[in-house]
């Protein structure tokens, strides 16, 4: 960590973003049909399928599917911070901001091992029976128990220093 963000409070900072083939994988066909679609049918004069769409239609899942859809992918990030008032998150872009958990309502912080798809139902911002995710890919998290008997779990690269730098925080030589 630099001196500059050990100024400005930040004890540990933590960037991810989906890796997993898969996904890419999801991602490429359904683009590709997205673009196939609307070429086919507005500049070869062969509808997609059955019946022909109406070139609007065809231009909308052009620029939602084809474009927009592989651009979420492409710029979804977990960004997790740690300061001194606690723990601080966003979802780019289904967050249009930072989130704040603050060390006042952490009870407990735990480094673990989960499965994401049978506790969670997978990656992303999800509930589950264990409370409330925020993960990108993996299966290492945190957990959060607050005080108000709700759990969050975000997932982690770096599990362990993420739960170091949350009790560092809630040290009290650390309160405000």
């Amino acid at each position: 960590m630099s001196g500059n963000e050990r100024e400005s409070g930040t004890i540990f900072r933590e960037v991810q973003r989906f890796h997993q083939w898969w996904i890419y994988l999801t991602v490429l066909v359904v683009t590709g049909f997205a673009w196939y679609a609307p070429l086919r049918q507005l500049f070869a004069d062969a509808p997609a399928g059955e019946k022909e769409a109406p070139d609007w239609a065809m231009y909308l899942i052009w620029l939602l599917m084809g474009v927009g859809f592989p651009a979420l992918f492409l710029s979804a990030r977990l960004v997790v911070e740690v300061k001194e008032d606690g723990l601080h998150y966003r979802y780019y872009p289904f967050h249009a901001r930072f989130h704040h958990i603050g060390v006042e309502e952490i009870e407990e912080v735990e480094a673990v091992t989960y499965h994401p798809i049978l506790e969670y139902g997978g990656w992303g911002i999800r509930c589950g029976l264990k409370g409330r995710a925020y993960n990108v890919s993996g299966k290492r998290g945190v957990q959060l128990q607050l005080r108000e008997g709700k759990r969050v779990l975000f997932g982690s690269q770096r599990a362990e220093e993420l739960a170091s730098a949350m009790r560092e925080a809630m040290a009290p030589s650390h309160r405000p």
